[in-house]
C-alpha cells in the first residue's frame, strides 16, 4: 500500500510539474512575443546572461539541462533574427562562443523586467516559504532524476 501511496504522490506532483511548466512557457510566450523571443529563445538568452560571459552550444545546453542539439537549432533562430552573436573561440576552432547581441540585451533586459513585475504579482499570492520548500523538492527530485542517468545528447 505504501508503494501505491508513494507512486501516487509522485505521479500528482509530476501532472502538477507538467502543467506548471505548460504555464510557465505560456507566460514566457506571451511576454516575449512583441521582442520576437519564444520561452525557448529568453531562455537560452537568459542562460548566456546569467553565465555572464560567453557560452559554447555544449555549455548552455548542459546548464539547461537540454541536448546540445535542440539549443543550437534556438541558437540558430535567434542568430537569424539578430539576438545572438557567434564569436570565434581561441580555446576550440569549431565550438564557438555565444553571446547576446546588443539588441538581445534590450529584449532580454526589457521581458526580464516584465517578468519582474508578474514575479512580484506571483509573490503575492504564495508564502515565501512554501515556495523554498518546492524549491528544494523539485532540485531533490532532478537530483534523483539524473542519477538515473544523463540527459540525451
Amino acid at each position: 500500500m505504501t508503494d501505491l501511496h508513494t507512486s501516487d504522490t509522485l505521479d500528482a506532483l509530476s501532472f502538477a510539474i507538467f502543467r506548471v511548466h505548460g504555464a510557465l512557457i505560456a507566460m514566457g510566450d506571451r511576454i516575449g512575443a512583441p521582442y520576437g523571443l519564444t520561452s525557448a529563445r529568453w531562455q537560452v538568452m537568459g542562460t548566456v546572461q546569467l553565465a555572464g560571459q560567453p557560452q559554447t552550444v555544449a555549455q548552455i545546453a548542459r546548464a539547461m539541462g537540454l541536448s546540445r542539439q535542440a539549443v543550437q537549432r534556438v541558437m540558430n533562430d535567434l542568430e537569424v533574427i539578430g539576438m545572438i552573436e557567434m564569436q570565434d573561440n581561441p580555446a576550440h576552432k569549431r565550438a564557438r562562443l555565444v553571446v547576446n547581441s546588443p539588441a538581445g540585451l534590450r529584449a532580454y533586459e526589457q521581458i526580464m523586467a516584465e517578468w519582474a513585475r508578474l514575479s512580484r504579482s506571483l509573490m503575492e499570492a504564495l508564502p515565501a516559504e512554501k515556495l523554498e520548500d518546492s524549491s528544494a523538492t523539485l532540485d531533490a527530485l532532478t537530483r534523483a532524476l539524473l542519477a538515473l542517468g544523463p540527459p540525451p545528447d
